[in-house]
């Protein structure tokens, strides 16, 4: 499996990114001005675009935001979205990017937890939607020596 990351909204994202989240999930607003800045990750199976996210840094704070995760239904059950979130965290890193935050569904908690994302705030609501923001501190390794 490949990964590649644009800068742009690829067309792949795009599909993905409406069959998940309009079609299956029912969103209407999915796209937004944060797609022309973020960067947007696509993961390949072969040549087949099959999960995506798409990543900024918060110009206030510094702190990357992580989002629009989606992995195809007949991707899911196979570790597809903890690559996906991987590769983003790898990406942030090397942009010297210390703190990653992400505004989960509530349905998803649990997935970000097991990978190391603590909640914070009250839940609100993306459209008819329960959210969480959720966080977690990146480990760096500039200031190891050997």
């Amino acid at each position: 499996m490949d990964i590649k990351i644009y800068d742009t909204l690829p067309e792949e994202a795009v599909r993905i990114r409406k069959t998940v989240f309009v079609e299956e999930q029912g969103f209407q607003d999915e796209f937004d001005k944060i797609d022309s800045y973020a960067r947007h990750l696509v993961l390949f199976d072969g040549e087949n675009p099959i999960a995506v996210c798409r990543f900024f840094r918060n110009k206030e704070t510094g702190d990357f935001t992580v989002g629009r995760i989606a992995v195809l239904k007949e991707y899911r059950g196979q570790n597809i979205g903890t690559k996906v979130l991987k590769a983003a965290e790898e990406a942030i890193k090397d942009e010297k990017g210390s703190k990653i935050c992400l505004h989960a569904q509530l349905q998803a908690k649990d997935f970000y937890g097991k990978q190391g994302y603590l909640q914070y705030g009250d839940i609100d609501y993306e459209e008819f939607c329960p959210h969480i923001w959720m966080c977690k501190k990146l480990e760096s390794c500039d200031n190891i020596t050997a």
